[in-house]
């Protein structure tokens, strides 16, 4: 075999490789860290973890909103100054994403991917996407508001959309508890 046309397929399969995997590099990885997103929210005064129990009652609304078991006992959340955080995850396609959700008021006030697990939907984290839900609130088990997709990132937008209505409801509980 040439020279020529050995360097040729190497280049070819190298160039394969790199759109087969190269992609993964750029969508898994942790963004931010639990604490470092509560320091964000509540500054250097974070408050001590709360968990609610998932009785049957809340279970129901639970399942309900993520639309499947949920495998947990309790969820846990900060809460403090009438705002609570949730670190969630949820599954995109085949992993969980964790995701930061603030509640101010009964309206989203912070939405962000902390760790991504997947190849592909990663451009969920981008403020382009996540701004959507900022101001968002709960109608039902639903949001007030239509939530537009990301190309190649469905799962990944229904996860986050999951999420983001299961923190307002849990706001909502612990509001009313």
């Amino acid at each position: 075999m040439s020279y020529y046309l050995q360097a040729a397929l190497i280049f070819f399969a190298l160039i394969a490789v790199n759109i087969v995997y190269g992609g993964s590099a750029h969508a898994k990885g942790v963004y931010q860290t639990e604490d470092a997103f509560l320091h964000d929210v509540f500054g250097d005064n974070v408050p001590q973890k709360q968990s609610i129990l998932l009785r049957s009652d809340v279970r129901e609304s639970v399942e309900k909103i993520l639309n499947h078991p949920y495998a947990g006992l309790k969820i846990v959340y900060w809460e403090q100054n009438n705002q609570s955080a949730w670190i969630l995850e949820e599954i995109g396609k085949e992993h969980p994403i964790t995701f930061g959700i603030v509640v101010a008021n009964g309206k989203i006030k912070t939405a962000k991917v902390l760790e991504f697990r997947e190849i592909r939907g990663w451009e969920i984290k981008y403020p382009a996407f996540t701004r959507q839900f900022i101001g968002a609130s709960l109608r039902g088990y639903d949001l007030d508001r239509s939530i537009d997709g990301v190309s190649g990132a469905t799962l990944s937008v229904w996860a986050m959309t999951a999420v983001a209505k299961l923190a307002l409801y849990l706001d909502g509980y612990i509001k009313n508890s």
